[in-house]
């Protein structure tokens, strides 16, 4: 076949840093999933279905792209959305993302499904913290995680 072709969807969820309760408000989450689509789209050829949150992690599902590795998908995302943020305030001078992420595969008749969960986060997290749903989706893809090592 003389042409390579891919379409692999991607859930990707990463906290802050010690999940501080920072990305607020709304008009700043906005501006900032507005951001990463496009640094996705830009730099890393993985562009983004959908992006959204609360105020102390990211859900982002997107397409990889096939001439771009996992770690420098997320690795470029963080790197750019960090900085942004530090310039949006004062406050946020100090602003960084933990140092790991969770990647789950979603099958194309998932697509539809994880991103109608992505849309509801902030009523989804009435009920359950980001530990508690990070846990919950690493089991539901056969991931063991080290509480020692998952979370800073």
């Amino acid at each position: 076949m003389p042409q390579s072709l891919s379409k692999v969807a991607i859930h990707l969820v990463f906290s802050t840093k010690h999940r501080q309760p920072v990305l607020t408000p709304r008009g700043l989450c906005d501006e900032l999933y507005a951001y990463m689509a496009t640094i996705r789209r830009d730099n890393v050829d993985s562009p983004a279905i959908i992006i959204g949150g609360v105020e102390d992690h990211i859900h982002a599902l997107f397409l990889l792209s096939r001439n771009f590795a996992m770690k420098d998908v997320v690795q470029q995302a963080k790197t750019e959305t960090s900085k942004w943020v530090k310039r949006q305030a004062t406050a946020l001078s100090q602003f960084s993302w933990q140092g790991g992420y969770g990647a789950f595969s979603v099958s194309e008749s998932n697509i539809a499904e994880v991103k109608a969960y992505i849309e509801n986060q902030e009523m989804h997290h009435r009920n359950m913290t980001f530990k508690e749903e990070f846990r919950e989706l690493c089991r539901r893809h056969g991931i063991t995680i080290d509480e020692r090592y998952v979370w800073d």
